[in-house]
């Protein structure tokens, strides 16, 4: 039981003996830097219950607990605050019950518990990731780490956007101007490649509305007659009906992309359990179309398509099958949630990395699922985020304007290795070292920046501003990570030593107390973070952390302590410390070096 809960008891009795009142519950905040105290009860809220002034009110209290709870050691009341003083036993008791707990804050899954499928990246095969894709692959895969770390079963996802006219497109402007040129020829990484194309079809669309323009025909009918648009969309019906030479091409292509995709994904550290297909997934859906049919949960208009009145549930109507009978977006992922139930029985709830453009259609994708009978719809949710922002502005795809993925990580590599000569952080590493580090720092500012923000804000995304040594940055807190290490290579103290036999004899300093009460706090962020699916909870946790332990550290000498035993207090406290920082970055999917 933690210190609230135990505390909360205790007030509780103190009222009911005292005033003869049941209070329901009890209102805790931090106590204020100003007084002394390590925590507060606000006492305003019982006055509704209990007649009486409330400074009178808090002493009665505070006696009480002085009196009744072992780890109360003394009290003050400020106005309607009862600002309680615990005592030094009761935290090196809770330090001694985790000092060697690497996974401290960290729940093991329950075997009857339904596990929780997250999925993030699902990209398009017709272009490389970019810095969009970057926030969507972090976010996914870091809250996919929180839930694990909650004590869910998890299980990671994406399903990947590989047909459709934008596929086409590139696939033709290949035909069209390739000369047979392949990953190998060229040297370049198979989504780049493809995505060149894809700019390539942009550009000679462009070229032949100004012809056609030229020509005097109305912009519309320009676009809508462009000769090359016409042949990509006569190659996505060739696909779809199956046409040999079209679908050869279509695998080969993708199978470069792929391969791009692959090696971005393990330089940016994200992995996935399964894979699931667009090309698979979007007939799934129509059979429970028909089934919707049947049940009334879907109706068809007279030109034989398919809709959902969502109208009383305040949405509008939505089509999910064309009169042609082909499927559209919501038919696919109706059909893909299902599946993924299918194929993994243990799943009761997903979660949907996708920007927030898209919120309107998961509202209706989950309202449908649950009409459509699933109880596990209702466990659903979409993981909005905003837009990745630029100082140069907004990206776009089609104009190769895009920051892709592999450039910005080996830039933020870059960037990190002239910061560091700069600084001259780093003698005596050798070359291979000195790279390695560099990708660590340059990977950790790009993630800790992107991550620390709230997702569902928008990012204005500046790399010289990521990886500052100093400040909110995930290279500071790398470097307080390292600094740790090489206090404790410094120490030689035995980890084995516990301090209950002594702790009699230890007086907590203030900033080590201080430092205790941030480590108590790890399990509830984690808690706190899963529930509201936000990586940025726990990143803010641990720069408070080192915030704290850097005071600690300026304050109180570690190595130069009075005593033997004060010295492997502070030594194994602060590997508790680089413990946490490590455990809570490795759940932003981010490394910490030994030595910086």
């Amino acid at each position: 039981m933690g210190l609230q809960e135990t505390l909360s008891d205790y007030v509780k009795q103190a009222v009911k003996s005292s005033f003869n009142v049941a209070l329901e519950s009890v209102e805790f905040q931090s106590t204020r830097k100003e007084f002394a105290g390590d925590i507060t009860v606000v006492v305003f809220p019982m006055l509704r219950f209990i007649k009486g002034n409330p400074v009178q009110i808090g002493e009665t209290i505070g006696n009480y607990l002085v009196e009744n709870a072992k780890d109360v050691k003394a009290f003050n009341v400020v106005k309607g605050f009862l600002n309680i003083e615990i005592s030094d036993s009761y935290y090196l008791n809770f330090f001694n019950g985790i000092k060697d707990n690497e996974t401290f804050g960290f729940l093991q899954p329950s075997a009857n518990e339904k596990a929780i499928m997250v999925e993030y990246s699902s990209p398009n095969t017709n272009k490389p990731l970019h810095l969009g894709h970057i926030r969507n692959n972090l976010l996914g895969y870091s809250v996919a780490e929180i839930l694990k770390a909650s004590g869910k079963k998890v299980y990671k996802t994406q399903i990947i956007n590989d047909r459709g006219i934008h596929i086409c497109k590139s696939m033709l402007a290949w035909k069209l101007f390739g000369n047979g040129e392949t990953p190998e020829s060229t040297g370049l990484k198979g989504d780049k490649l493809v995505g060149n194309y894809y700019v390539k079809f942009d550009q000679e669309y462009k070229n032949q509305i100004q012809s056609l323009l030229a020509e005097g025909r109305s912009e519309e009918d320009a676009k809508k007659s462009a000769s090359i648009l016409l042949e990509a969309q006569d190659m996505l019906r060739k696909w779809e009906a199956g046409d040999k030479e079209t679908v050869s091409l279509w695998e080969k292509m993708n199978g470069w992309v792929y391969d791009g995709f692959n090696e971005t994904y393990k330089n940016l550290g994200v992995d996935f359990d399964a894979l699931y297909f667009e090309s698979n997934t979007y007939l799934l859906g129509k059979e429970f179309v028909a089934e919707g049919l049947k049940t009334g949960v879907f109706y068809k208009r007279e030109d034989g398509s398919v809709w959902c009145d969502l109208t009383e549930d305040g949405l509008d109507e939505k089509i999910v099958q064309r009169a042609d009978g082909t499927a559209v977006y919501m038919t696919q992922d109706i059909g893909t949630a299902i599946q993924r139930v299918k194929d993994y029985p243990d799943v009761g709830g997903m979660v949907y990395t996708v920007g927030n453009e898209q919120d309107y259609h998961f509202q209706v994708l989950f309202l449908i699922l649950k009409k459509l009978g699933f109880d596990w719809a209702k466990n659903l949710y979409h993981l909005s985020y905003g837009m990745v922002d630029l100082p140069s502005g907004k990206m776009k795809s089609r104009e190769g304007t895009v920051v892709d993925a592999d450039d910005l990580i080996a830039d933020m590599a870059k960037t990190a290795e002239e910061i560091s000569e700069e600084l001259g952080k780093l003698d005596g590493y050798s070359e291979e070292e000195k790279q390695e580090l560099y990708k660590i720092i340059g990977l950790g500012a790009l993630k800790y920046y992107i991550l620390k923000v709230d997702p569902k804000k928008r990012i204005l995304f500046d790399p010289k501003e990521s990886i500052d040594f100093q400040g909110n940055t995930g290279p500071f807190i790398q470097y307080t990570y390292a600094r740790i290490q090489s206090i404790l290579r410094k120490s030689n103290i035995d980890d084995a030593v516990t301090l209950s036999a002594v702790e009699g004899s230890i007086e907590l300093h203030s900033k080590e107390k201080e430092l205790l009460k941030q480590i108590q706090l790890f399990p509830e962020v984690v808690q706190n973070a899963a529930e509201n699916h936000s990586p940025a909870l726990i990143a803010n946790y641990t720069y408070d952390l080192v915030k704290e332990f850097n005071s600690f550290y300026q304050n109180v000498s570690i190595l130069g302590a009075d005593s033997e035993t004060e010295k492997t207090f502070r030594v194994q406290l602060s590997k508790t410390v680089a413990n946490t920082i490590k455990n809570g970055f490795g759940l932003l999917g981010i490394q910490v070096p030994e030595r910086m």
